[in-house]
């Protein structure tokens, strides 16, 4: 078992979002705090908190690639069929050496938010809760679609956000409207996503009793269903802006960043309306690909608003 099969089991392409989300929710609450009476300017603000920036960035990318093991020691059926060039598959990792790596990934992502405050710490705690619900005995959740998605959405959307906002803030503003507003933004957005990832899968899923949503509904009418969530999230941005007149240049600038992020959205929507059945057979649809660098490039935006502009 090779340092670089561990590797690829973690799949590093998929931790680049949980780090940029977590680092977002931690610079969007350090941003609003800017200008604030007795808050060090930007430069000190900023470098004062940088340890539990990184450390929370580190913790959500250990904790996803704990996840990520996790999801394919119990999926290993599937993958034989749907993913046979994945380590557990092609005999690169064994079982066991899957479940240790799980196991101290997520332990170092448990130690990571014991050192910064305990609300983080419950946040992660149960965050890899729902994430092994998800994969594992005896939830297991991904076999019915009313679930499935739901327990991906709340670990890596919603509470991904306000766990990086609470790396740098405690509990001390917990009940900010912004932070549940931006984090039930990207909750609706993965919930709706998710899906994307489940369309190259059907085969797998179907011998193995996962009922997804493109099973359950078909692969057009799961299209229609998730169309929404890829698309109305990110207009809470430009309507928040809208019910509080924020005229300012962050404002504006989270307006426009939301009518963006919708656009997109909607490309990504004709993109899996455009050839229905070609989503079945491909490994990573582009509509995945592109999924993936929205949430991220959504997470980055905001938070450079609440950097660059006053």
């Amino acid at each position: 078992m090779s340092a670089g099969a561990f590797l690829r089991l973690s799949r590093p392409f998929t931790l680049l979002a949980p780090a940029a989300g977590m680092a977002s929710g931690s610079l969007v609450a350090l941003g609003t705090l800017r200008g604030r009476p007795g808050v060090p300017g930007d430069a000190d603000l900023l470098l004062g908190h940088l340890p539990q920036i990184l450390a929370g960035a580190a913790l959500a990318a250990l904790l996803n690639a704990s996840s990520n093991a996790v999801n394919q020691v119990f999926d290993l059926a599937i993958d034989r069929v749907n993913k046979p060039d994945r380590p557990l598959p092609k005999g690169e990792v064994t079982i066991r050496g899957a479940l240790l790596f799980a196991a101290a990934t997520a332990a170092a992502a448990v130690a990571l938010a014991w050192r910064l405050n305990p609300v983080t710490l419950w946040i992660v705690l149960f965050t890899a809760l729902v994430v092994y619900a998800y994969s594992g005995p005896p939830f297991r959740t991904k076999r019915f679609w009313q679930l499935a998605n739901l327990t991906i959405a709340i670990p890596r959307g919603t509470l991904l956000f306000v766990a990086g906002w609470t790396a740098v803030d405690g509990d001390a503003r917990l009940g900010s409207m912004l932070l549940w507003v931006l984090g039930g933004m990207y909750g609706l957005f993965i919930l709706g996503a998710a899906t994307t990832k489940d369309y190259a899968d059907m085969e797998g899923d179907r011998r193995e009793g996962c009922v997804t949503l493109p099973l359950r509904f078909g692969v057009r009418r799961s299209i229609w269903i998730t169309a929404p969530f890829l698309v109305l999230p990110w207009l809470l941005l430009p309507v928040g802006v809208l019910a509080h007149g924020n005229a300012s240049p962050r404002g504006i600038f989270h307006a426009a960043l939301g009518f963006l992020l919708a656009g997109w959205g909607a490309y990504i929507v004709r993109l899996l309306l455009r050839d229905p059945q070609s989503l079945t057979a491909a490994r990573t649809h582009p509509s995945w690909v592109h999924m993936y660098l929205l949430m991220v490039g959504a997470q980055a935006g905001v938070a450079l608003g609440f950097w660059v502009l006053p």
